[in-house]
């Protein structure tokens, strides 16, 4: 075997191989004769077709089926021979292909850019400080008995705060709209919950009484033909209701905690678990994105097409779009955030390569057992993980990421700011 390279535009190389037509015509003969033993054709036995008659027959799909596999393996041993690591799949073609003589394609496909790791010692990372004050441990608490509220009628106009169960039929110049009808609809006022201004002119009604209320869709509403638009609702109230917050003692019985203070310190603990990965979140996203902005090269064109069809099954999958389905959506829509996503694992596996990381043992059961740590039965959850290779692959990269993301703070200029508990967690979940 003879082989060629050379070098295109950019990352693109093309590999000109040249199979002897020996090895050719011995594999086509080779598989004939294995047809022979079990073809079946008209008139003759199974197994005792002449071997002229077959060839004849399927020669030339059979050379053609040949000439694929060996192209396939020909230019995995090329790429082999040459040291060369392609990017993505290759583009085969052939460029001689005559009975008797030797075979000659050629393979073009992208190669893996050339990465120089750019100076971590003049990244700049802003890392966000917090902890749980006991205004937060007090403001969760009240979060968990508004999650535990019950509701009681009471005969009296509402106000803020209550619940007013009402009928409602929205209409748009005259005309009732799709999806602007409900009956019996249980709604807080003050939740925010409907559009903005539909609570505030509930307040004062009581049961019985009805009202018109009178509304501006959002512009950035969801629903397109809504957005903007001016609609009165016909509604009617059929009852008010007071919410009723179980007391702090009650709350821990029913949350099956020993008592209050115990209820505290595992809801403290929780919501310390949730900052630290917040945190950690946030500080990792910047570093990454640092990462992303201070390297410049060339990409693998055929890296960012996989990456957007990824992306574009992602999106049916959040789209619950029928199994098998990829919406079909144009490659624009993500090809910006598919660039910086490639652009970011190759600059990761050169820091990871140059740096010889490797995934520490220890680290990676920390990270399981943290993951484990929000499930009623952690050891199941951790002895799934280390059951399941691919998931503890999976484990092991985070922990590669992470690893990365301590070097990058080693040697970047790190400022610290303080942040509430409350805007760190909101900002993270945006």
């Amino acid at each position: 075997m003879q082989v060629s390279v050379e070098a295109n535009n950019g990352l693109e190389r093309k590999l000109v191989i040249d199979v002897p037509a020996e090895n050719i015509d011995g594999a086509v003969q080779k598989r004939l004769q294995e047809m022979t033993r079990t073809v079946k054709m008209n008139g003759f036995r199974p197994g005792k077709v002449p071997f002229k008659v077959v060839q004849k027959r399927y020669g030339a799909s059979v050379r053609q089926e040949v000439l694929g596999e060996i192209m396939q393996r020909h230019y995995f041993e090329a790429i082999q021979q040459e040291k060369i690591t392609p990017a993505g799949y290759p583009q085969l073609e052939l460029i001689e292909n005559k009975d008797g003589e030797n075979l000659k394609f050629s393979a073009t496909f992208e190669v893996y850019p050339e990465i120089e790791v750019a100076d971590l010692t003049k990244l700049k990372i802003e890392k966000p400080t917090s902890e749980v004050t006991e205004d937060d441990l007090s403001n969760m608490m009240e979060t968990l008995r508004g999650q535990r509220a019950t509701w009681t009628e009471v005969k009296r106009k509402a106000k803020e705060g209550d619940q007013v169960v009402i009928d409602f039929k929205g209409f748009i110049d005259g005309e009732a709209f799709q999806g602007g009808e409900a009956k019996q609809f249980p709604l807080e006022i003050g939740a925010g919950n409907m559009i903005p201004g539909f609570e505030d002119q509930l307040v004062g009604a009581s049961a019985g009484n009805d009202v018109e209320v009178k509304v501006a869709f959002p512009e950035d509403y969801h629903v397109e033909d809504l957005k903007g638009k001016e609609a009165t609702f016909e509604t009617h109230v059929h009852a008010v209701n007071k919410k009723e917050l179980p007391a702090l003692k009650d709350l821990a019985e029913q949350l099956g905690a020993e008592d209050l203070s115990a209820l505290k310190a595992d809801v403290k603990k929780n919501m310390e678990r949730e900052l630290r990965n917040a945190i950690k979140s946030r500080v990792k996203g910047a570093v990454m994105e640092q990462l992303v902005d201070q390297h410049e090269f060339d990409m693998p064109k055929a890296m960012i097409d996989q990456e957007i069809d990824r992306m574009r099954q992602e999106m049916a999958q959040q789209m619950n779009a029928p199994k098998g389905e990829t919406p079909d959506l144009p490659a624009e829509l993500f090809e910006e955030q598919a660039t910086r996503r490639v652009k970011l694992g190759l600059v990761v596996a050169e820091i990871i390569k140059s740096e010889e990381i490797k995934a520490d043992d220890d680290k990676v059961r920390a990270q399981v057992e943290d993951l484990a740590s929000v499930y009623e039965e952690p050891q199941e959850v951790i002895d799934w993980y280390y059951g399941d290779p691919q998931r503890l692959r999976e484990v092991e990269s985070l922990v590669l990421e992470d690893t990365v993301v301590d070097l990058v703070l080693e040697k970047a200029k790190v400022t610290e700011k303080a942040v509430k508990f409350d805007e760190m967690l909101n900002t993270n979940k945006q």
